[in-house]
């Protein structure tokens, strides 16, 4: 896929330092941009890519075509509902039960 940047480059995951979640919590001010529409979201960023491990890049409509909410009141709703469509999809990369 021909992605709009570098899924690596400092618009990414900063030179594979970050994945996943960590990479579209930087697309967000906790104060500014809460109440937040997931329709908003996708539309601004549905075509950037989000590295989820050292393999395989996914974009972010990608993503939220597992995320059932339709807005999110706050940050921690928003990553609530991002890691549960995450994992039910398989694109969660921490088993937490395998290191309990």
């Amino acid at each position: 896929m021909e992605w709009p940047h570098d899924p690596d480059g400092e618009d990414g995951s900063e030179g594979m330092r970050k994945y996943g979640q960590a990479i579209l919590a930087k697309k967000l001010d906790e104060d500014e941009d809460f109440p937040l529409s997931k329709a908003d979201f996708v539309e601004e960023y549905g075509d950037d890519p989000i590295r989820l491990n050292h393999e395989t890049v996914v974009s972010v409509r990608d993503i939220f075509e597992h995320v059932d909410e339709e807005s999110f009141e706050k940050i921690v709703s928003f990553h609530k509902a991002v890691g549960r469509a995450m994992r039910s999809a398989g694109m969660w990369e921490i088993d937490v039960d395998a290191h309990a």
